[in-house]
């Protein structure tokens, strides 16, 4: 697995995930829709075409996804336990139909868990951003992770 294990993850350390993520109709479409999210700023070209952006706004819960969904293979592949938490989330710009959406990660804290001692919490910083360079989504996450397996 390439995730990291607790001791790996250090304060300070930044990751810029590849490959980035272009967002297609179909994507946005079924997310919302599978999330029962009917919002027509998302899924009625029409009614988005009338609105204050002109087009379909992709769903920011999608957005979310991708950002933190990208960061898995190089921090928390197969070493989580599991989120604990998201705080701070903004969605400072909007994702259009054909954005492509990059992410880096920063480890900002860590500490042992205090009851459970075979696994530790860190928290990560998750930056979006478009092809534009412009920020599309940030978020903190407080992840359990495991420690590595003594011998």
């Amino acid at each position: 697995m390439s995730g990291k294990y607790f001791e790996e993850l250090e304060v300070g350390q930044v990751y810029h995930h590849e490959p980035g993520r272009t967002v297609t109709e179909t994507d946005n479409l079924l997310f919302s829709t599978m999330s029962l999210n009917m919002q027509p700023l998302h899924i009625d070209a029409e009614f988005a075409g009338k609105a204050q952006f002109g087009q379909i706004l992709v769903n920011s819960m999608f957005t979310l996804a991708v950002v933190v969904g990208v960061s898995v293979k190089d921090t928390t592949l197969g070493t989580t336990v599991g989120n604990l938490g998201f705080e701070e989330t903004r969605f400072p710009n909007p994702v259009f139909i054909g954005d492509t959406i990059r992410t880096q990660t920063e480890v900002v804290a860590k500490r042992e868990s205090k009851s459970r001692p075979e696994w530790g919490i860190v928290t990560f910083k998750h930056i979006g951003t478009n092809q534009r360079d412009e920020v599309v989504c940030t978020c903190v996450r407080n992840g359990m992770m495991l420690k590595q397996p003594q011998a």
